[in-house]
Parts: C-alpha cells; sequence; structure tokens
C-alpha cells in the first residue's frame, strides 16, 4: 500500500509518499498548480511504486483550488480520497501535542490518516462529474436568494411611491404591476397618465386579465394617494425592476440546464410526491456519490441531521440538537422538500401529524419527515426503482 499525501494550495501543491510499513518513498516535494506539475507529481508516484502496489492519493476538500487537480487524478485512474479538513486537523492535533501547521506537515498528516483510516472511500467520478450539477444548484439558490431580496426593495419602494397600490392587486411581484411602475413609477406619474395608455397597458401586461375598469381603479386611487414625489426613488424603482427581470431570465437559463441533466440522470428521486427536479437536483449534487454511504444513518450525519450525543459517566445531554454540520444547501434542500412531500404523499402526512400528537413542534416534527424522507431516497436511488405510494 502506497499513500500519497497532497496539500493544495492556489498556486501551488505540497505532497509526500509513504508506503504502508512507514518508509518514506518520497520526502516531501512541491508542485506548482500547472500540467507540468501534475505530470511532475505522477511521474513521481510512478517512479516510487510498481503495477502491484495499491495507490491511494488523499487531498483536502479545498473548494475551487483542488478541482482542477482531482480531475487530473481521476483521469489517471488513481484511487483519490477527498478528506474534510476538520477530519485532518483533529488527526494532526492527535498525533502530537505541539501547535505545529504548515503545508509540508498537512502533506505528511494526510498521507498518515489515508493508511490509517480504512474506512475512507475513495471519490468516484460520479461525484467529480456531479459538480456541474452542484455548481448549477447552488448558482440558482444565490441567484433566487438575491432576486428576493430586489422584491423585498421593490414593496419598500411602492410603500413610499404609492402605499394604496398593494390593496388592488393579489401582489405586487405580477407581470403587469411590474409593467405599470417600469412606465410610471410613482402615484404621480399614473394620476397624470391617461387612461386609455393605461388600459392597454395593463390589458397587454395581464394578458387580458385586466380591463378598463381596473385601469380607472388604478387611476383614482393614485390621485389619492399619500405617495411621496421622489424622483430618486422612482428611478430607483424602475432600475429595481429591470434587475429583477433580468435575474428572472438568468433563472430560467440556469433550470433549463438543471433540468436537461436531471433528464440524463433519469433519478427516481423526482418520483417522490412534492419534489420537483429543482429540488431534486439539489439533493443529488449536494449528495453526490450515493454508493459512499453503507446506510441512511450515514447520509444523516453527512448532512447534519443527526442528534449530538455528549455522555460522560452518569451525566446525559437531555436534550440533544442536531449537529448541523456538512453542507447547508442539503439541509435546506431536505427540509423544503420534506414540507412538500408531507402535503402531497398520505404517508408523509401522517407521520407528521403524529410527531405533532405527540406534543412535538412543527419544526421537530418535520425535521423527522425530512430524516424519513432520507431513508426513502437512499433506498431509491440504491433500488433504482420509483417510488409508489402506500395503498
Amino acid at each position: 500500500m502506497v499513500s500519497v499525501g497532497i496539500d493544495v494550495s492556489k498556486d501551488k501543491h505540497d505532497c509526500f509518499i509513504i508506503n504502508s510499513e512507514g518508509a518514506v518513498l518520497a520526502e516531501v516535494f512541491t508542485i506548482p498548480n500547472n500540467l507540468d506539475g501534475f505530470n511532475t507529481l505522477l511521474d513521481r508516484i510512478r517512479s516510487c511504486t510498481t503495477p502491484q502496489d495499491s495507490i491511494k492519493v488523499g487531498l483536502e476538500a479545498t473548494g475551487h483550488y483542488s478541482c482542477n487537480l482531482l480531475g487530473f487524478l481521476l483521469d489517471n485512474g488513481l484511487a483519490t480520497y477527498v478528506l474534510n479538513p476538520l477530519r485532518t486537523n483533529l488527526y494532526r492535533k492527535s498525533l502530537s501535542l505541539r501547535k505545529t501547521k504548515t503545508d509540508r506537515v498537512d502533506a505528511r498528516t494526510i498521507a498518515a490518516m489515508l493508511l490509517s483510516d480504512v474506512s475512507l472511500k475513495p471519490y468516484t467520478d460520479t461525484s467529480y462529474h456531479n459538480e456541474e450539477l452542484k455548481s448549477l444548484t447552488r448558482y440558482r439558490f444565490d441567484k433566487v436568494k438575491e432576486r428576493a431580496k430586489l422584491k423585498t426593495s421593490v414593496s419598500r419602494l411602492v410603500c413610499i411611491l404609492f402605499p394604496e397600490l398593494e390593496k388592488l392587486v393579489p401582489t405586487l411581484h405580477m407581470a403587469s404591476v411590474y409593467a405599470l411602475l417600469s412606465e410610471f413609477p410613482g402615484a404621480g406619474q399614473i394620476a397624470a397618465a391617461h387612461l386609455t395608455r393605461l388600459k392597454a397597458l395593463l390589458d397587454s401586461a395581464s394578458k387580458g386579465h385586466y380591463k378598463r375598469d381596473m385601469a380607472v381603479e388604478i387611476r383614482n386611487a393614485a390621485r389619492q394617494s399619500i405617495g411621496s414625489r421622489m424622483p430618486a426613488k422612482s428611478l430607483e424603482l424602475q432600475h429595481t425592476i429591470r434587475l429583477i427581470r433580468e435575474l428572472d431570465a438568468e433563472i430560467d437559463e440556469i433550470e433549463s440546464a438543471i433540468q436537461a441533466i436531471m433528464d440524463e440522470l433519469q433519478s427516481p428521486i423526482t418520483t417522490i410526491p412534492g419534489i420537483g427536479f429543482r429540488m431534486g437536483a439539489m439533493i443529488l449534487a449536494e449528495v453526490g456519490d450515493f454508493t459512499r454511504f453503507d446506510s441512511p444513518d450515514k447520509l444523516l450525519a453527512y448532512a447534519g441531521m443527526s442528534p449530538s450525543t455528549y455522555q460522560s459517566g452518569q451525566l446525559i445531554n437531555c436534550y440533544p440538537h442536531m449537529e448541523k454540520r456538512g453542507s447547508r444547501y442539503l439541509r435546506y434542500a431536505l427540509y423544503n422538500a420534506a414540507k412538500y412531500v408531507c402535503l402531497w404523499d398520505p404517508a408523509f402526512a401522517a407521520y407528521l401529524a403524529k410527531k405533532r400528537a405527540e406534543g412535538k413542534h412543527y419544526n421537530v416534527a418535520l425535521s423527522h419527515a425530512a430524516k424519513k424522507l432520507v431513508r426513502l431516497i437512499f433506498a431509491l436511488e440504491k433500488s433504482r426503482q420509483p417510488y409508489r405510494l402506500a395503498a
């Protein structure tokens, strides 16, 4: 067994090679973060090993810095392990009481950890190629969050410029309202507008839903409005609506790309009532390769949804809280998916009602439903069979 530890950084990588007998095959050496450096690493590994050797290459999960090196190692058929920096940090502290942390020490620590921890599972091609889906789902998550902030700004500006409008329409965030405010960003502008123009604008933007009576009602409200005449706020409102429309187009484009990947994956996760391709894609992207997990409990631990435990002598924590480690995106997706599944699936609805009847808070009961959902998703992904509602 030959272990290769790599400490990844932006411009260079520190590497160390050792075998299972404890013999150092290559002292810590540094390679640049380019193709020549990658080839140098591959040549050093090959020069230190034989075809009969089992080679393990380990590196820490360091975000985008390790992406290119990881792809190179996988393309060259090397069993590669991506380690949690928290685990390597704890392992390094267990080896010495001294507070020593350098790139050279980290490379040695990673190599030693690969040899000592037999439970580690290698990073697979499935996980690597799944990074594209993860990039898209996280990018969409950030765009939707950005759009939500802009919509809050629209509500704030309308409250200043034309507060009566909110009571005349179901919601401010609809195409007809945005079209109206883009051209007439304030009560003063609407009050002075020609009725024919208002009618045509609302009729076109609402696809015939709003007619002349709505135009008259809005203009009359504008003439009696307490809204302020503030050109700066009106300009801000127009620009904010323009940004929201741009984000809508970008989110649609991102979702089309996500949909295309989900069509290729043909995952049974979307057969669960209440889980669409967006939420299903987010769960799959954050989990990665399901073969890495031997049981649903390990997947729950990976999602940070396992209860924390503390026991010493006769002291046992009475109110264990969730660990909340791992991907926050995964926890977000699982909790939101559980809400909709409990609405659409009778079995989950009954389970949620059962937990509520036990006196549990809604959020606590929902966390139990989310755990049940994780076990279901794990079983479906392992069997690759679609979900069937209980008879």
